[in-house]
């Protein structure tokens, strides 16, 4: 069994100590992680530093040639490393899974490489010229969730090196192994010490939220971790993105038609399982279409096969890790202890692996746990409603706050509410959609600052002003 190696100042590093990690569908050992120590991040970041100055001093050409360049040599080994995402986070190589997911690692490193970032002039008259510049902040550190594991880490480091900045990446225990090889890849391209990547226990990633060396985290992944994440980066004043957990709320106005919208449902709430922070996590459908809804939505879960990843027919994985299934299971059984009514799912599939089937759950409400938390799993609560300001209250009651979406036939009205909905990105007849060049981010606990297009650049530097 292959067992995977760190990458720090451009050398392959391994440790004396290793974990195994499992295929969710199987409970197969697929690699082994290098369990590394507090001295390993300590060389990765000294690495880093060093790296600094003189890719800081790249001419901005050169460095956007090499960020080209890095997409290029990820397109040229996307298969391989999809194979390794499937293997060790459970998702499909087909659909919207491994492939896809490294679909969109290439288009994304293509698009950052392209951003630029130029001086702008405030004031230029008798009294004296006045620019804008923008500077890399020097070392970013990146930890990254087990959902999206490659596609997540270029989100965080092209941007990073795009600006000027060196990175040191921490992977999530769960899903290692395609990271660790994405990293390998890029320093086929990059200059040493520009991109390190160390792997470990969770304490890794605290260690390095609190580290000197470290001028700024990006972190996705739960409000609770984020919060510790901002906590312990306080002692430094270390910048700070977070991308935290959603509870996304979906209305469906009466005007809906129930067969045209069903797929962009599906589809909004279950991408990965529904292990995505941005799926929709709570569904509220006007009472006089109710039924048809749900029927449509029973309906296509029942002609979605699930199943292990690496049998090109599935269309759906498992959940990736133990933890996320015991999650998922107990927040229906209390839901279903409130009287929920399960129309469709709602237990666990028997055999190999953490598979719990497409679940709607109706007759709940507000207040029920698997209404108000976010279950990031293939569970979806029904709720039915009878007066539109009321739900968008009740929406927004939630202390989540990344992204929602509106369904309805008369668009202009379905705009209308969809600002009035307290999130980073709301939808109209969609949900989930994301592009490389529009800005993403939550709002109340989904997280602080934004990533994608410019405005998401502009977060890996800091401003001088300059007087002449």
């Amino acid at each position: 069994m292959k067992a995977y190696a760190m990458t720090i100042g451009g050398k392959s590093v391994d440790t004396s100590e290793h974990k195994d990690i499992m295929n969710p569908a199987t409970g197969a050992v697929v690699g082994r992680m290098p369990m590394g120590s507090r001295a390993d991040l300590d060389a990765a970041v000294a690495a880093a530093r060093a790296a600094f100055p003189g890719w800081a001093a790249t001419p901005d050409e050169k460095r956007k040639e090499l960020c080209h360049a890095v997409a290029a040599k990820i397109g040229e080994h996307s298969e391989e490393i999809a194979a390794i995402i499937t293997a060790e986070q459970g998702k499909p190589l087909n659909g919207l899974g491994s492939r896809f997911e490294m679909g969109g690692c290439v288009g994304w490193a293509h698009s950052t490489a392209d951003l630029d970032l130029p001086v702008e002039t405030i004031q230029d008259n008798e009294e004296g010229k006045i620019e804008l510049h923008r500077k890399p902040v020097g070392v970013v550190g990146s930890i990254t969730p087990w959902n999206w594991p490659v596609l997540i880490a270029v989100w965080h480091v092209l941007p990073a090196i795009r600006a000027g900045n060196t990175v040191v990446i921490k992977p999530s225990p769960y899903t290692p192994l395609s990271t660790l090889r994405l990293v390998e890849i890029m320093n086929e391209v990059l200059p040493a010490g520009v991109m390190n990547a160390v792997s470990g226990a969770d304490d890794l990633g605290a260690a390095m939220s609190e580290h000197e060396g470290i001028d700024k985290i990006v972190f996705t992944g739960s409000i609770a971790t984020g919060k510790k994440v901002m906590g312990s980066a306080a002692g430094t004043l270390k910048r700070l993105t977070l991308e935290l957990g959603g509870n996304d709320a979906g209305i469906v106005l009466p005007d809906a038609d129930p067969a045209a919208i069903a797929e962009g449902l599906f589809w909004g709430a279950f991408i990965n399982t529904g292990q995505t922070c941005g799926a929709m996590k709570r569904l509220y459908v006007h009472e006089s279409i109710h039924d048809a809804v749900c029927d449509a939505l029973v309906d296509l879960a029942q002609k979605m096969p699930m199943g292990d990843g690496s049998k090109e027919e599935s269309a759906l994985g498992p959940l990736s890790n133990k933890m996320q299934f015991d999650k998922v299971a107990g927040l229906v059984e209390d839901a279903k202890a409130q009287g929920g009514k399960v129309i469709s799912g709602g237990a666990p599939i028997e055999g190999d692996g953490y598979f719990y089937p497409i679940t709607f759950v109706t007759e709940v409400k507000d207040g029920v746990r698997l209404v108000d938390e976010e279950q990031f799993g293939p569970v979806l609560p029904i709720i039915r409603y009878s007066d539109v300001d009321d739900i968008i209250a009740k929406a927004n009651e939630n202390p989540h706050g990344l992204g929602g979406s509106i369904w309805g036939s008369d668009i202009a009205k379905a705009k209308e509410l969809a600002q009035r909905l307290e999130a980073g990105t709301v939808w109209v007849n969609k949900h989930g959609a994301i592009q490389p060049n529009v800005p993403f981010g939550g709002v109340k606990c989904s997280g602080i600052g934004v990533e994608f297009g410019e405005e998401g650049l502009k977060e890996y530097t800091n401003v001088q002003i300059v007087w002449v």
